[in-house]
């Protein structure tokens, strides 16, 4: 009896010193938990971000032919082929990391029958990049957003109807316009269309990526992309790489000189994309084309015909040895199937040789 009587005591004295080490070892836990949260939170407000070095405003890294017009507030730069009293108008929606660079061979070309405009989106090329603070009302960066201004360069240029040209995200943009717009389209061409797949933020990180602490630091990530890591991205979206030249690669590198291009690519990846754009597709009635490169490993040809057969009455065009950016590997074949659709869709009789 003794004994067990002391074994109980030892149980009694026991007890509360195991509890006190529980309650020390959980606030421990919770301190250093909360020391955690305060430095994710602090950490990327004081983190110093080196500025970007040789960069100027963007209007000083235009072209000859370059123009500029305000649409929403934000200044649009823009190239345009033919006349603006030609019998047709084409505007050519650029894709991701591009601008109106990427459709140097189809501006001329497309030009001799039709009004061509090719127009830089916020966050690319040498248009304006609105940053937080600049704008009330919905994010300029979004899908939705580029759409409507897309509307309002075609108001601001005097242009009441037109096919869309768009290039893998590109194409997003294009299919909102007709959405939203439906007047507006003539005709929709679809290039290696960005419309399936897990491309894009996940739509539950967005309002992560639009925090101060990620607006501060996002962009030493999006900096990556400059260099020989671009440029191995370019030369991967050709099937054929030795078609990237030098040249190429300083057309694609420019807006990378223009001010706050580090910040305003963030904001665009950090936009929100609340449309289901493919869940459009089916509900267009709108003639459309889309053009796929066999070779294309970004795309591949498989999804361009899911969107093709989710088009009523798309017609499909598809360029065997190209990659992901027909329009600038193989151009002239691209520029015939793009002329004759538009030909079709305008009713416009063939320019005179």
């Amino acid at each position: 009896m003794g004994g067990a009587g002391l074994k109980s005591e030892e149980a009694r004295g026991t007890k509360p010193r195991r509890r006190r080490g529980w309650r020390l070892a959980g606030w421990a836990a919770l301190g250093l938990l909360l020391a955690a949260a305060l430095a994710v939170l602090l950490v990327p407000l004081v983190w110093p971000v080196p500025p970007l070095r040789n960069t100027v405003p963007a209007r000083e890294l235009a072209d000859a032919d370059s123009r500029f017009v305000e649409v929403d507030g934000i200044e649009f730069h823009y190239k345009q082929a033919g006349p603006d009293s030609a019998p047709c108008t084409i505007v050519l929606l650029h894709g991701f990391g591009a601008s109106s660079f990427s459709w140097r061979d189809t501006l001329p070309s497309l030009g001799s029958e039709c009004r061509v405009i090719a127009f830089d989106r916020p966050g690319f090329g040498l248009t304006g990049r609105p940053l937080p603070g600049d704008w009330t009302g919905a994010n300029p960066y979004s899908p939705e957003a580029h759409a409507d201004q897309t509307v309002g360069l075609m108001d601001a240029l005097g242009v009441e109807q037109a096919v869309l040209v768009g290039h893998s995200a590109g194409t997003a943009v294009a299919v909102l316009v007709a959405a939203r717009h439906r007047a507006r389209v003539s005709g929709l061409a679809l290039e290696a269309p960005a419309i399936y797949g897990d491309g894009g933020v996940p739509g539950w990180l967005g309002p992560l990526l639009r925090t101060p602490q990620a607006r501060r630091v996002g962009p030493l990530f999006v900096r990556r992309l400059a260099g020989a890591q671009s440029d191995n991205f370019i030369r991967s979206a050709f099937a054929d790489p030795s078609k990237v030249t030098a040249a190429v690669l300083e057309g694609y590198r420019l807006p990378l000189r223009a001010e706050n291009w580090d910040r305003a690519l963030w904001e665009f990846t950090a936009a929100p994309r609340s449309t289901d754009v493919a869940g459009l597709l089916p509900k267009l009635r709108v003639p459309a084309l889309v053009i796929s490169g066999g070779r294309d490993t970004f795309v591949p040809p498989t999804d361009s015909r899911r969107v093709a057969d989710a088009l009523p009455g798309a017609a499909t065009f598809v360029l065997p040895d190209a990659g992901h950016i027909p329009h600038e590997e193989s151009p002239e074949a691209f520029n015939r199937a793009l002329r004759a659709f538009v030909r079709e869709v305008s009713a416009v009789e063939p320019a005179k040789q």
